[in-house]
Protein backbone atom coordinates (compact mmCIF):
# COMPACT_ATOMS: atom_id res chain seq x y z
CA UNK A 1 0.00 0.00 0.00
CA UNK A 2 1.39 3.55 -1.27
CA UNK A 3 2.23 5.65 2.18
CA UNK A 4 -1.01 8.17 2.77
CA UNK A 5 0.02 11.87 1.77
CA UNK A 6 -1.14 14.60 3.65
CA UNK A 7 -3.37 17.68 2.30
CA UNK A 8 -3.53 21.16 3.53
CA UNK A 9 -3.97 24.83 2.56
CA UNK A 10 -1.04 27.18 2.34
CA UNK A 11 -0.41 30.92 1.66
CA UNK A 12 1.95 31.85 -0.88
CA UNK A 13 4.88 33.97 0.50
CA UNK A 14 7.19 34.60 -2.14
CA UNK A 15 7.99 33.30 -5.81
CA UNK A 16 11.26 31.75 -5.77
CA UNK A 17 11.25 31.00 -10.00
CA UNK A 18 8.68 29.58 -11.86
CA UNK A 19 8.09 26.00 -10.32
CA UNK A 20 8.96 26.98 -6.63
CA UNK A 21 7.59 29.19 -4.16
CA UNK A 22 7.63 29.76 -0.21
CA UNK A 23 4.63 29.07 1.22
CA UNK A 24 3.04 29.63 4.58
CA UNK A 25 1.49 26.59 6.27
CA UNK A 26 -1.68 27.06 8.70
CA UNK A 27 0.44 26.42 11.69
CA UNK A 28 2.80 29.22 10.89
CA UNK A 29 5.72 27.08 9.67
CA UNK A 30 7.63 28.37 6.53
CA UNK A 31 8.09 25.01 3.60
CA UNK A 32 9.23 24.91 -0.16
CA UNK A 33 6.87 23.89 -2.67
CA UNK A 34 6.82 22.96 -6.17
CA UNK A 35 3.80 23.06 -8.66
CA UNK A 36 2.85 19.51 -9.36
CA UNK A 37 3.60 17.96 -13.12
CA UNK A 38 0.24 19.05 -14.67
CA UNK A 39 0.59 22.88 -13.32
CA UNK A 40 3.79 23.25 -14.62
CA UNK A 41 2.94 21.86 -18.51
CA UNK A 42 0.10 24.08 -18.20
CA UNK A 43 2.78 27.28 -16.83
CA UNK A 44 0.49 27.84 -14.02
CA UNK A 45 1.65 30.76 -11.62
CA UNK A 46 0.02 31.94 -8.09
CA UNK A 47 0.85 35.27 -6.87
CA UNK A 48 2.11 36.39 -3.55
CA UNK A 49 -0.71 36.04 -0.99
CA UNK A 50 -2.84 33.24 -3.03
CA UNK A 51 -3.89 30.12 -1.15
CA UNK A 52 -3.17 26.58 -2.75
CA UNK A 53 -3.66 23.49 -1.94
CA UNK A 54 -0.75 21.12 -0.94
CA UNK A 55 0.09 17.77 -0.93
CA UNK A 56 2.89 16.55 2.01
CA UNK A 57 4.46 13.35 3.22
CA UNK A 58 4.35 12.04 6.55
CA UNK A 59 8.54 11.96 6.45
CA UNK A 60 9.02 15.34 4.90
CA UNK A 61 7.66 18.61 6.53
CA UNK A 62 9.83 20.51 4.91
CA UNK A 63 9.10 20.51 1.40
CA UNK A 64 5.44 20.00 -0.02
CA UNK A 65 3.80 19.45 -3.87
CA UNK A 66 1.37 22.48 -5.14
CA UNK A 67 -2.11 20.70 -6.52
CA UNK A 68 -3.83 23.60 -7.42
CA UNK A 69 -5.52 26.95 -6.07
CA UNK A 70 -8.06 27.01 -2.65
CA UNK A 71 -11.14 28.16 -3.04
Amino acid sequence: MPDATIHAVGEILENLNPVLYRVALPNGKKILAHLSKPLTEAKAGFATGERVVLELTAYDFDQARILGGAE
